[in-house]
């Protein structure tokens, strides 16, 4: 994907997924690739349609959740482009599990504590948490996120008490909608994670939400019959990359080479993301593709008229 260079722009950065351009240091463009990333490493092959997939999903989102908290979209002028608020990004994601899967699975094969909390004992891979469970990770510039605790955000100065608070108080209310929106198209919403920052002293919900990149699903029909008999889960997510990454034996540690990735995996990959939009939103996706003068033009307009 071309660079952009926009009249008033003042800074540009290219993380993961995002290209992102400050517009008069007020404004955000936030360009979608078809980039994917896990394990923090960006993977050598895009995914056709990602960046749109990722885009619309976050865009319906937010404006699902808009009653909950404020947050920082403003306009959509492209398939894969957002244009929003800038804000001053708390250096914390906010990760919140209501299934004991993933990352919480892996931790929990060697004990229970996980971000200074304990979970349950006798839990099995993808049960439910009594309870939603809060497992905040450091946002890092480069290279790997890192579990923290409550007690370490207050003393390191990433937040506030009062803030701290507050951020807890929006990621369970805005869990509690994104599970009630997965559950009317029949999925579990199992974990997922929220970006959050500040804007005239005021938290803002900030980037995509309730995304594949950002979330995993589980499908609800049958869950229970699977946990019972040990099957594995039907689930819509990113993991099944991260699957077949750690299948061939890549984690991201040093030394590590990413596997092959062949046309017939990337359109797996790509079909799976249509299938989430498709199952989530409920409507069939419309792949636009846009070339990079069409992309820009619209981005012009979307400045313009703000």
């Amino acid at each position: 994907m071309k660079m952009f260079n926009f009249p008033g722009q003042t800074n540009f950065y290219a993380g993961k997924v995002r290209d992102v351009y400050t517009i008069h240091d007020s404004t955000l463009v936030m360009v979608a690739s078809d980039r994917i990333s896990a394990f923090d490493v960006i993977l050598p092959r895009p995914i056709p349609f990602k960046g749109q997939v990722l885009n619309q999903i976050a865009a319906y989102m937010l404006e699902k959740t808009a009653d909950i908290c404020p947050n920082w979209l403003l306009s959509v002028p492209a398939p894969n482009v957002s244009i929003g608020k800038k804000c001053e990004p708390f250096k914390i994601e906010m990760v919140v599990r209501g299934n004991l899967v993933g990352h919480a699975w892996r931790t929990y094969q060697n004990g229970t504590l996980l971000c200074g909390q304990t979970m349950p004992d006798g839990l099995k891979e993808n049960d439910f948490f009594p309870t939603p469970l809060i497992t905040p990770s450091t946002k890092a510039s480069a290279g790997h996120d890192e579990d923290i605790s409550e007690n370490e955000i207050i003393a390191q100065g990433l937040a506030t008490l009062e803030e701290w608070e507050k951020l807890k108080k929006y990621t369970l209310a805005l869990f509690e909608r994104g599970k009630e929106l997965a559950r009317k198209q029949g999925l579990i919403l199992a974990d997922t994670k929220y970006e959050f920052g500040k804007l005239n002293g005021e938290i803002v919900l900030m980037d995509e939400i309730h995304t594949p990149d950002s979330s995993r699903y589980f499908y609800a029909d049958g869950f229970a019959e699977r946990q019972q008999t040990g099957e594995r889960q039907k689930q819509l997510s990113k993991e099944f990359v991260r699957e077949w990454l750690i299948a061939n034996y890549f984690m991201g540690k040093e030394g590590q080479t990413v596997p092959e990735m062949s046309d017939e995996w990337i359109q797996i990959i790509s079909n799976r993301y249509i299938e989430l939009y498709e199952k989530l939103i409920g409507e069939k996706f419309n792949p636009l593709v846009l070339n990079d003068e069409e992309t820009a033009s619209r981005i012009l307009n979307g400045i313009k008229n703000l």
